[in-house]
């Protein structure tokens, strides 16, 4: 029994003694700044490397007509993996003012940014001093996520190009707006429509002379009334409903009065012209057409 509780009371205290697990931790390898000037081609301009833990001790310059580059393989622990943010953190450390731009990160954790001067804000360029560039790397998880500084970026303007004025107040009462209405569309005078209106009636003569010689049976009119009166009725009401509709839209009434009565008057001759239609096609079957 002694030798048992021996045995728990040194491999609890050996247990304690051993050192705890590091958790594991967010950061990068591989990593490469460049700054290639316009037209210097793919050897051009600034190439370094660095490192997680020692950061680049000479300031980087970013002119008007180059690019920096930074690439770098994200890791967590010493596997490489896809974080869920990554990205490169420009600020300045008397003001406090900061932007941020995401790295395009692939699953294997090769990660990329490219910037120039004119994706900078306006504030940046009238900096006199260099700004830190930060690398912030974190994701879901319990590892320690990365955010240290890696260089200073100076950014150098052309001072024969003008800097450009930033606005004092990004927001603010603006100017009242007066909107100017156009007035309401009015219908033509009174002599373009009594124009049209003629023409539409000297039409009517030579549309009954040309219904008359293509062999239309007048005389039928008694027999499909007496059939269907309700049918034909109906009919030819809606018909004429139709007319007095467009008079009205051409008159007073508006779009909104004009669709429902449009819609009624619709179903009416759609259900009465099919019976209508029904009875004709009857007599013709009969032979009496």
């Amino acid at each position: 029994m002694h030798l048992w509780q021996a045995t728990v009371s040194f491999c609890l205290l050996a247990s304690a003694a051993l050192p705890t697990a590091a958790a594991s931790s967010w950061g990068f390898t591989d990593a490469t700044v460049a700054v290639q000037p316009k037209g210097a081609g793919i050897n051009g301009g600034f190439k370094e490397q660095f490192s997680s833990s020692k950061p680049l001790s000479e300031v980087i310059s970013l002119g008007g007509a180059d690019t920096l580059r930074l690439t770098l393989t994200t890791q967590e622990g010493s596997s490489a993996k896809r974080p869920h943010q990554a990205f490169l953190l420009l600020q300045d450390t008397h003001t406090g003012l900061d932007i941020s731009y995401p790295f395009t990160v692939k699953e294997n954790g090769k990660s990329r940014v490219e910037l120039t001067q004119k994706e900078l804000p306006l504030q940046f360029l009238h900096l006199a001093d260099p700004v830190d560039a930060r690398v912030v790397i974190g994701s879901f998880g319990s590892s320690e996520p990365y955010d240290n500084s890696v260089f200073k970026l100076s950014i150098d303007r052309d001072p024969n190009v003008p800097i450009p004025t930033v606005e004092p107040a990004r927001y603010g009462k603006l100017p009242e707006i007066h909107h100017i209405f156009r007035d309401d569309p009015s219908n033509p005078t009174i002599i373009i429509t009594l124009a049209f209106v003629a023409m539409v009636v000297a039409a009517l003569p030579v549309l009954a002379g040309v219904w008359l010689l293509l062999g239309a049976n007048v005389n039928h009119l008694p027999t499909a009334f007496k059939s269907a009166p309700l049918s034909h009725a109906l009919f030819l009401g809606s018909l004429l409903g139709f007319e007095g509709i467009f008079f009205l839209y051409y008159t007073s009434w508006n779009l909104f009065q004009t669709l429902p009565a449009a819609a009624a008057v619709g179903t009416v001759a759609f259900l009465s012209g099919s019976r209508a239609l029904g009875e004709v096609q009857g007599r013709r079957f009969a032979g009496l057409r």
